[in-house]
């Protein structure tokens, strides 16, 4: 009689899919968690005005608080209740805005000193060039040209909106005038200086026609320099002409500049669909102004622009070494000791700490190959550095180094994969070997070379340690990439989504108003990786479908 073996190993199959299970909710769980905290932070949400039990629990003596549920939590205090245990008692975190004021932006409240909650129609939030948002409610407008307007006047609301968005309009001209034109001036005039000083120590006489020729164009510019800053101190004074009165919810009368007001709303007025328009506009807003306030307040576009061209420049970079080097490894060199001991060394590069890689990257390439640059090509500039210090360029160059592993590892895989019979019938039709390699092989393997670039972009986007050695800074004064000559300016530092996250958890002098743009920025950086590898996946598969064949 046969007895039939009991199968072994579907205990296993069951603990595979139980792990993959729990990754892909883990993931999930994390992306939601981003989204959901990150995206609350545009979406208007209504303005209570909370009435207290005592003054102690409100602020300048008052009992009333004006602001926003942030969230409600349960609290854990040292009475105890009758049954012996310990209270919990819930508390709200409340945004009341208003920080030049009271000191802080935010406050916490015991719930039962709530005595009751209402929800004013007239409210009004002011988002402000400084000191965050401000909670109020409007008393009158004070215009120039139009006189004082109460705000029972039915007219206020469009005077506000015209004033506000005029001084907007305004700050714009501003800084094309001051950042733009007077900066195109200034940079014009430092390269006449550097040229100046430069024909000066090759012992030029004062009366040379190429110093006078400088001479002469410094004061054309410097006419066109006073005439722009008259222009600019002119717009300036026309900012100081226009004032918002309103009342804080204490109680407190407040006046300040039409011009500090960037943007402004009644958020308990605010239909449903209101709000939907105002929450896409918030999110534009977020996409495509630059920071304020520290980082905590305005846009993240730089961060976005910076973050976007290093991947692009680092995935330039190591696209080429790492081929190259994985195709040398694998069609050319001799395998033997030496080679696998480079094959090692390799992969024990991907282990190294990103921060080593900064290290190196400020040592070689700021130091050693920037100080080169500066002393052969930009001596006339010295002692200021132009490559010597950090930038884009060293920062990509840095990433492409410590991705270059995932590339040279994934290229060899791939490589190795091609059937040994395409090789074989290329040479047997007459071509050469790197005629075989670049017409048969590289194409065959063009998937596994991609999905090396997709590590490897995905890595390096998110990196900050050594970016903060080679080239990342706070806040960046213009783009790496502009319509000024050479457009592209390889030396410039530049702004970066991760090391932007790291500043706004960890550097931020008000760490409660910057953890909601936290989990903005994080879940706009996965994004944008996503987007860039998406972009990689589209290009794989096309080229799989070109070059798939019944022999590959």
């Amino acid at each position: 009689m046969f007895h039939q073996e009991k199968p072994t190993g579907e205990i296993f199959v069951w603990l595979t899919a139980l792990g993959l299970a729990i990754g892909l909710t883990m993931v999930t769980s994390l992306l939601v968690l981003v989204l959901v905290n990150g995206v609350q932070v545009f979406w208007p949400r209504r303005i209570g005005q909370f009435y207290l039990k005592s003054v102690e629990a409100g602020v300048n003596g008052s009992k009333v608080l004006g602001g926003r549920i942030v969230k409600e939590q349960k609290k854990v205090v040292q009475s105890m209740s009758a049954d012996g245990q310990p209270k919990n008692i819930s508390e709200y975190q409340l945004f009341l805005g208003n920080k030049d004021i009271y000191g802080f932006g935010f406050k916490y409240i015991d719930v039962n000193a709530v005595d009751h909650i209402t929800f004013p129609p007239n409210v009004i939030e002011l988002e402000r060039q400084e000191y965050g948002n401000a909670i109020g409610f409007p008393d009158s407008l004070e215009l120039a040209r139009h006189g004082t307007i109460r705000f029972e006047n039915p007219g206020f609301s469009y005077w506000l909106k015209t004033s506000v968005d005029e001084v907007n309009r305004r700050w714009s001209e501003i800084r094309v005038v001051e950042k733009k034109r007077i900066g195109a001036i200034n940079h014009e005039m430092e390269a006449l200086q550097i040229r100046q000083r430069a024909l000066l120590r090759k012992g030029t006489q004062p009366g040379n026609f190429q110093l006078q020729k400088i001479k002469h164009r410094t004061e054309e510019l410097q006419g066109q320099y006073t005439g722009l800053a008259k222009q600019a101190s002119e717009l300036r004074k026309k900012q100081t002409q226009d004032f918002f009165n309103y009342t804080l919810p204490s109680g407190e009368k407040k006046r300040i500049l039409v011009s500090q007001i960037v943007h402004h709303c009644f958020p308990n007025k605010l239909s449903f669909s209101d709000r939907g328009v105002l929450f896409l506009q918030r999110c534009w807003r977020f996409l495509s102004e630059e920071p304020r306030e520290a980082n905590t307040e305005g846009g993240i576009f730089p961060a976005i622009f910076g973050t976007f061209v290093m991947t692009l420049l680092l995935s330039l970079a190591v696209t080429p070494l790492g081929v190259l080097a994985a195709i040398y490894l694998h069609e050319y060199a001799i395998q033997g000791v030496f080679v696998r001991a480079v094959r090692i060394a390799v992969n024990n590069l991907a282990g190294v700490p990103s921060i080593v890689f900064g290290v190196f990257g400020l040592g070689c390439f700021v130091y050693l190959v920037g100080g080169t640059i500066d002393q052969l090509f930009f001596a006339d500039k010295l002692p200021t550095p132009t490559f010597g210090t950090g930038g884009i360029l060293w920062a990509s160059l840095t990433l492409a180094l410590m991705t270059v592993p995932v590339v040279i590892v994934a290229t060899e895989e791939a490589l190795a994969a091609v059937p040994r019979g395409a090789r074989e019938g290329s040479l047997a039709c007459g071509a050469s070997k790197w005629q075989t390699i670049q017409r048969v092989v590289l194409p065959a393997s063009s998937q596994g070379i991609l999905t090396g670039l997709i590590l490897a972009m995905a890595r390096g986007a998110g990196e900050v340690a050594p970016l903060m050695l080679v080239g990342v800074v706070k806040l960046a004064p213009s783009l790496p990439l502009d319509t000024a000559y050479p457009f592209l300016h390889l030396d410039q530092k530049f702004m970066h989504l991760g090391f932007h996250i790291y500043d706004l958890g960890f550097q931020s002098p008000d760490s409660e108003a910057a953890k909601p743009m936290v989990f903005a920025t994080t879940f706009l950086l996965i994004l944008l990786v996503v987007l860039l590898n998406l972009g990689a996946i589209i290009i794989r598969e096309r080229l799989r479908k070109k070059y798939s064949t019944g022999v590959f």
